[in-house]
């Protein structure tokens, strides 16, 4: 995937996404509502970029747009085991040194812009808990799934954790107030038919992340800069606001069985 570079600019540790919801009185009433759909893998550096830079665009826009932020998982490799493998010498194999070393100094410096030190220390792994994780904190609340999404990254991009570690997965929910973590990742089934539905009807139509589906409409891809972020708030508040693409591939999929059906019938 070709991509954009990326200016340098920051933003505070301490930024917190909140769920906006469009209110029916005040100046509210004249905000559009921009949702967005993001498919993610939490051990891909790009995503991480792209979350950031959507971050200070939408501290930037908050007064114009209300935002709704949905995260879905994407696996770059299930098929890495869940004891995790050396990070360096997984990547070093995958990329080649010349090129891992490219990428590697060129990560450095876009994070450098963050305020962060990227850090390649530490193991890489099965991705499975996390999108488990991240599932489960949406069900508390759609900016708790997002904070807990930056928690995830900074740990595994900037201080080495490995993302399939248990105490660091209830560590970071924690941190952004989800409680029941540890008792929800203990049995390997609670978020795993949700998980693997939205893999089978969301990621299924993508080649590769990060992506961004923008109310039901506008697509991006890659870790664009937050002015590309701005310039899609302006087209999509444009638009009529549609549901995710799992919840209308759903419905598609539910309106072709009954259409089979009556079919049958006849």
């Amino acid at each position: 995937m070709r991509l954009v570079s990326l200016p340098k600019f920051s933003i505070p540790r301490s930024f917190r996404y909140t769920t906006c919801m469009a209110q029916a009185v005040g100046n509210n009433a004249e905000k559009k509502l921009i949702r967005i759909d993001v498919s993610s893998d939490t051990v891909c550096p790009w995503c991480f970029v792209g979350k950031r830079n959507l971050d200070k665009a939408v501290a930037s826009s908050k007064d114009q747009y209300d935002f709704e932020i949905r995260w879905h998982p994407y696996f770059l490799n299930l098929s890495l085991p869940k004891e995790g493998i050396c990070k360096k010498s997984y990547y070093d194999h995958r990329f080649g040194t010349k090129r891992f070393e490219q990428m590697f100094a060129q990560m450095k410096e876009i994070f450098k812009g963050f305020g962060l030190e990227y850090n390649i220390s530490g193991l890489t792994g099965n991705t499975m808990d996390s999108h488990r994780l991240i599932y489960f904190a949406g069900q508390h609340g759609l900016d708790k799934q997002h904070n807990l999404v930056d928690e995830l990254c900074v740990g595994y991009f900037t201080q080495g954790k490995y993302i399939g570690d248990r105490e660091f997965l209830v560590e970071c929910a924690r941190k952004v107030g989800v409680e029941g973590a540890a008792e929800f990742l203990e049995d390997p089934n609670n978020g795993l038919k949700e998980v693997n539905e939205e893999v089978e009807e969301y990621s299924s139509r993508i080649t590769g992340v990060p992506y961004y589906l923008i109310n039901g409409k506008l697509r991006l891809s890659g870790g664009q800069p937050p002015l590309v972020f701005l310039q899609a708030f302006q087209t999509a508040a444009r638009m009529p606001v549609m549901g995710s693409v799992l919840k209308s591939s759903r419905r598609i999929r539910a309106t072709r069985t009954r259409k089979g059906k009556k079919k049958h019938r006849d």
